[in-house]
């Protein structure tokens, strides 16, 4: 009040005081004030971004590097969120993604992807509300956890995407396929030379995911264990599965394996297992879980999961949601009609039957030992009976195919093998749709081995047919 006094009487500002002090110590004194204001103002999207997490969600960085954040984006806009902005968290392979709300309320999601296990433990320690998953939840892990709830439920796991582990070589590099077996030797160090293969390239350089992995935990359990090998010591890891499948395209000599939405330019092998053909990692032979390392990608949530994580998760398996896991590489579970070549190999009934039907890019597979189905078939019925359902299907056009792995007791295989069809009838039936006929074709067109019990497991399946021209 005095400066502005001293302004309009006109006299001579420079020389006002005021408790002995001039006009420049007080104009320094409001500059500084001033200049912590604008930091604070500055610090108000800061602030913004350390606000509390409305879900934290650890796990896979199979899922976590691209996928997670975009389903994320895409949940947020579904429920008509504004100022939506990712940005790198604290960590490596760490992402924050924040928005508002449709009333203008700030929202934080917190992403970390440092490998499947990391999320069991989180969701143990209290530290995520939603672990993604490259593999299925253990038996250790499934224990340490049951406090909250079965997270073996159709509720609590939840399959969000398919994917296939792909062995990955050079762009240049000859050699077009392998069998499990030769898999396993070249990745334990028992092979260490390509013409050990068949083809010129010297010394193999292996590349392989970290332990905390999932991809790395799959491999190793259809590839390694089975076999009772370890991965070789000389191969170098990676966290990143981005980085693993740069390294591979830039070395000559180099094999490796990652999802196939990291392929790039790297060339896929075309794998085979036991008894079944080689097959590569094509988005058909995914969706539908024959290629020998087919995977799931998955969300586990406790019984009573937060808003958000539940919201997530019902993102995750509409139409919506299926449409970005494909848009990022991934394999979506929509149902698709696929054409099936008829073959001289296959049972007279099956030649039939892909000559006149297609094949749905679905296959029925059930609990250990059991005619249960499993938590990814029971979401995939209801799949199955929305798309037949829209295509004016429901009635009369429906073929289901039991098959089986394989039995030492005579006519047992196809017992099972039918015994599995008519589960999946009864569980489509009750969605409304009525099969025009079940068969049991037994082991009569395996897609993988009969020694180890996951191999048998990919065997014990149903498919559906559906009649071309079958039409309510």
């Amino acid at each position: 009040m005095a400066l502005e006094k001293a302004i309009q009487s006109g006299a001579p500002v420079i020389r006002w005081t005021r408790d002995r002090r001039t006009l420049p110590s007080i104009a320094a004194k409001s500059l500084h004030g001033m200049s912590r204001l604008i930091a604070l103002l500055c610090l108000v999207p800061t602030l913004a971004w350390a606000a509390p997490s409305q879900l934290r969600i650890q796990g896979s960085n199979t899922l976590g590097s691209a996928l997670v954040p975009a389903l994320v984006q895409g949940m947020l806009q579904a429920r008509g969120a504004t100022a939506i902005e990712q940005r790198p968290g604290a960590l490596a392979n760490e992402w924050v993604v924040r928005a508002r709300d449709a009333q203008g309320q700030p929202i934080r999601i917190d992403i970390g992807a440092h490998g499947t296990r990391t999320g069991f433990m989180a969701l143990a320690e209290g530290q995520a509300d939603l672990a993604s998953a490259s593999r299925a939840i253990g038996d250790d892990e499934f224990k340490r956890l049951s406090g909250m709830g079965d997270l073996r439920s159709a509720a609590s796991e939840q399959v969000v995407a398919l994917d296939g582990v792909a062995i990955v070589t050079h762009p240049d590099n000859p050699l077009r396929q392998l069998t499990l077996e030769r898999l396993s030797q070249v990745f334990s160090g028992q092979v260490t030379r390509w013409e050990q293969l068949g083809v010129t390239g010297g010394e193999i350089h292996l590349y392989a995911r970290d332990g905390r992995s999932g991809t790395f935990e799959t491999f190793d359990s259809l590839v390694l264990r089975p076999q009772r090998l370890r991965l070789s010591a000389q191969a170098e890891r990676f966290e990143s599965a981005d980085a693993l499948v740069a390294q591979v395209v830039a070395d000559r000599q180099a094999i490796g394996f990652s999802g196939l939405g990291t392929l790039h330019a790297a060339r896929a092998l075309a794998i085979a297992a036991g008894d079944g053909p080689a097959m590569a990692p094509s988005r058909a032979l995914v969706a539908s879980e024959d290629y020998p390392l087919s995977r799931r990608l998955y969300f586990y949530l406790p019984a009573q999961p937060t808003p958000f994580a539940q919201g997530l998760a019902t993102f995750a398996q509409s139409n919506a949601g299926q449409a970005i896991v494909a848009a990022q590489g991934f394999v979506a579970q929509q149902i698709v009609p696929v054409a099936v070549a008829p073959l001289p190999d296959q049972p007279p009934t099956y030649r039939r039957l892909a000559s006149s039907a297609e094949r749905l890019s679905v296959s029925f597979r059930f609990q250990p030992d059991s005619a249960l189905l499993d938590t990814k078939a029971l979401h995939d019925v209801q799949r199955v009976a929305g798309y037949l359902r829209a295509a004016g299907k429901l009635r009369g056009s429906v073929v289901l195919v039991g098959l089986s792995d394989r039995k030492d007791t005579p006519g047992r295989a196809a017992l099972l093998s039918r015994l599995r069809a008519l589960a999946v009838r009864r569980e489509l039936a009750r969605q409304g749709v009525q099969a025009r006929q079940v068969l049991g074709l037994g082991d009569a067109l395996p897609v993988a081995g009969n020694m180890q019990w996951q191999e048998r497991l990919r065997n014990r399946r149903v498919e559906v047919w559906v009649d071309r021209s079958a039409s309510e």
